[in-house]
C-alpha cells in the first residue's frame, strides 16, 4: 500500500463503512457519490497513484504546446458522523475503470479499507431490466454473506438469485469476500433501452436505503427534483420519436392514391 497510496491524512474514524464507485451503466454510484458530496463535508484522505493501472492514449494540446499526461485520478475522502457513535463514512471515487489489473485495484482500494479498520464495503450499479422510465424503479440487494442478505431482506430489497455484476462495482466485493470484509450492492433498475443515459431515477432509489445503511442524513429534495426532470425529458424523447416513427411508416389517408409525382391516377377503363 505504501507504494501505489499517497495518503494525505490520518485521521481516527469510528468503525467506519466505505463507498468506493466507478462509472458504469447508468452513471448510477457516480451520481450517488457526486450527490454527496455536494450535501455532505468530506475532508481528503488518500489517492492511488495512477500510472500502477493506467497508461495514457495521448495528450492535450493548449495554443500549440502539448501538456502532460493526464490520468484517471482515484481518491478517497473521509467524513466523520455527526450522530453520536454514528459510523464514519470513507467515499472511493475513481474517474475510469482500467482496461486491466482490476483485480489489482481493487485489492490496493482494500488495503486502506483495513488501515483504518472499515467493517463494510459498499458498492452501487445498475440493474438492467425490462422497466418502463415511467415506472419507479426498485432496488435490488446482494451481499457476501447469507448474513448481510437476511439483512437486506429486512430492508424489503429485491432478491434475484442469480446475476451477475459487471466491472470494478462487483469485482471489489468479490475481492472483499476473498478477504473476509462484508460487503453489499444495490443495484437501482434502469432500463435496458436507456443503458447509455445518465439515470438519476435509478440513483435516488438507490440512495434511498443506502443512506440508511451507512448511517448519514442527506437532504434527497434536489435529487428527486433533477430524477423528475429526467423522467419528463425521457417523456418527451420518447413521444417524439414515436411521433417520428408514425411520420416515416404511416402514409396519410390523404396521400394514397397519389402517383410519384404527386398526381391523382386515374383508372383506366376496362376494354
Amino acid at each position: 500500500m505504501t507504494n501505489l497510496i499517497k495518503l494525505t491524512a490520518r485521521p481516527k474514524l469510528n468503525t467506519p463503512n466505505m463507498l468506493a464507485v466507478w462509472p458504469g451503466v447508468g452513471n448510477v454510484s457516480i451520481i450517488i457519490a457526486s450527490y454527496l458530496t455536494t450535501k455532505l463535508r468530506f475532508k481528503d484522505l488518500a489517492e492511488i497513484l495512477p500510472t500502477n493501472f493506467f497508461d495514457p492514449t495521448g495528450v492535450l494540446v493548449q495554443d500549440s504546446i502539448i501538456e502532460a499526461p493526464q490520468f484517471p485520478q482515484s481518491k478517497f475522502y473521509y467524513r466523520k458522523n455527526d450522530l453520536a457513535g454514528g459510523s464514519d463514512l470513507i467515499l472511493f471515487m475513481g474517474d475510469d475503470q482500467p482496461p486491466t489489473k482490476s483485480y489489482d485495484l481493487a485489492n490496493c482500494v482494500l488495503d486502506l479499507a483495513e488501515r483504518f479498520h472499515v467493517k463494510r464495503v459498499f458498492t452501487c450499479a445498475a440493474a438492467l431490466t425490462r422497466i418502463h422510465h415511467t415506472e419507479q424503479p426498485k432496488v435490488w440487494g446482494v451481499g457476501t454473506n447469507p448474513q448481510m442478505v437476511n439483512n437486506l431482506k429486512r430492508l424489503n430489497l429485491k432478491q434475484k438469485g442469480n446475476l451477475q455484476i459487471a466491472g470494478l462495482n462487483g469485482i471489489l466485493l468479490g475481492v472483499a469476500k476473498q478477504r473476509e470484509i462484508e460487503g453489499i450492492c444495490l443495484l437501482g433498475e434502469v432500463p435496458q433501452y436507456a443503458s447509455r443515459m445518465p439515470n438519476p431515477m435509478a440513483a435516488l432509489a438507490v440512495l434511498r436505503p443506502l443512506s440508511r445503511m451507512l448511517d448519514i442524513e442527506v437532504d434527497l429534495v434536489e435529487l428527486g427534483r433533477v430524477a423528475e426532470e429526467t423522467r419528463e425529458k425521457m417523456k418527451q424523447a420518447a413521444a417524439e420519436a414515436m411521433g417520428q416513427y408514425i411520420d416515416y411508416f404511416t402514409q396519410p389517408i390523404w396521400e394514397q392514391g397519389q402517383d410519384e409525382n404527386g398526381e391523382e391516377g386515374e383508372e383506366e377503363d376496362e376494354p
